[in-house]
């Protein structure tokens, strides 16, 4: 299995007008983020994991011909807001791609891409094979994925399992029966906005927390917002086994 984070950030405290903090001025490409999102290759199958509005860019960049599926973790705009974009995949397949996600999410999808499902639809939209998942495992071809739900603040959003690899992001809770569905995962990416306590998202330590009672071999920090700091001084403070992620960062196991 290969893992490449796609997009490491958030638009989470992110202003408008453009800022000038020290790690927006950063000239060290660690420090520029695009959108949360990440892609799993396992053998001839790729899957992707959300789909921002940095969505086309980062598909771009990775230089990906296809992919066999999308998996979504749920329906907020910097997770989904890049689905038109799959109209380059639909071309290729001849067909749809398919997504999978929870019924909240397609229930979104369908509002927020509606003229893509309209009965009479104009030629080119995205084509969308909208799987709807719950908590059971389910199978991409042969590829077992296992929704591991958590919490971001009162809002449901769905981790992923496959084998010994997790992807949690957006959130600030995990609870007692999800972590049991996470226990023996040695490879995992989760979500850490800063260090300060945040309303939705967990915090540096708080995330560091959750590796080490899963004892993680490696773990790697996704969804940074630049109150986190530096990445060349945050990743002084960490321990051994966690990194902060960055944009097109790979690592196969």
């Amino acid at each position: 299995m290969k893992v490449t984070i796609l997009g490491s950030g958030t638009s989470q405290g992110v202003p408008v007008i453009a800022c000038d903090c020290e790690v927006c001025r950063s000239t060290d490409e660690h420090d520029k983020r695009l959108r949360c999102s990440a892609m799993i290759d396992i053998g001839e199958k790729k899957l992707i994991i959300d789909a921002g509005p940095d969505f086309r860019t980062q598909m771009l960049r990775a230089g990906v011909k296809d992919v066999t599926a999308l998996l979504l973790t749920h329906e907020h705009k910097d997770h989904i807001g890049g689905l038109d974009d799959i109209r380059a995949f639909n071309w290729v397949k001849n067909g749809e791609v398919d997504i999978y996600c929870n019924q909240r999410t397609k229930d979104v999808i369908y509002k927020d891409y509606d003229y893509a499902f309209a009965e009479f639809r104009y030629p080119g939209v995205p084509e969308m094979n909208i799987h709807v998942i719950d908590e059971a495992p389910f199978h991409i071809d042969d590829i077992e994925v296992i929704p591991v739900t958590v919490m971001h603040y009162r809002l449901p959003v769905s981790a992923f399992r496959i084998g010994n690899f997790a992807y949690v992001t957006d959130a600030n809770f995990i609870s007692e029966e999800s972590m049991k569905k996470l226990e023996g995962v040695e490879y995992m990416v989760i979500n850490a906005l800063r260090k300060e306590i945040h309303l939705s998202h967990f915090t540096l330590n708080q995330a560091i927390q959750v590796v080490q009672r899963l004892n993680v071999k490696q773990a790697y920090i996704t969804h940074i917002g630049h109150q986190m700091g530096l990445h060349e001084q945050v990743s002084l403070e960490l321990p051994e086994n966690v990194k902060l992620a960055y944009d097109m960062l790979t690592f196969e196991f």
